[in-house]
């Protein structure tokens, strides 16, 4: 079964900087996006930035001018460059990876790292 293995998580103080990445475990043919969501504690997941096929971007409003998605489609791989954190970017990171088949969409999720932004 195909994985989405995350790294890049940790501990970091606010205005800090951190880079997540997140690759398949094995080769996923025609995803049509990859993203990536968090949770914070008590709060419902939410989208943080997506990459489509054609390399268009989209960010949540509180992420923009900070967070910067990149990857490569082909290889099954996506990062997030997260600069200038704040606490309340503290969250459990997940990326999704979105591969139509035939009239449905199938999404893997990583496991999830954690981000923590504190003094």
């Amino acid at each position: 079964q195909v994985q989405l293995v995350e790294s890049g998580g940790g501990l970091v103080q606010p205005g800090g900087s951190l880079r997540l990445s997140c690759a398949a475990s094995e080769k996923i043919f025609n995803i049509a996006s990859m993203g990536w969501y968090r949770q914070a504690p008590g709060k419902q997941r939410e989208l943080v930035a997506t990459i489509t096929r054609g390399g268009t971007t989209n960010y949540a409003d509180s992420v923009k001018g900070r967070f910067t998605i990149s990857g490569d489609n082909a290889d099954n791989i996506v990062y997030l460059q997260m600069n200038n954190l704040k606490p309340e970017d503290t969250a459990v990171y997940y990326c999704n990876f979105k591969a139509p088949q035939y009239i449905s969409t199938i999404n893997y999720w990583g496991q999830g790292t954690q981000v923590t932004v504190s003094s």
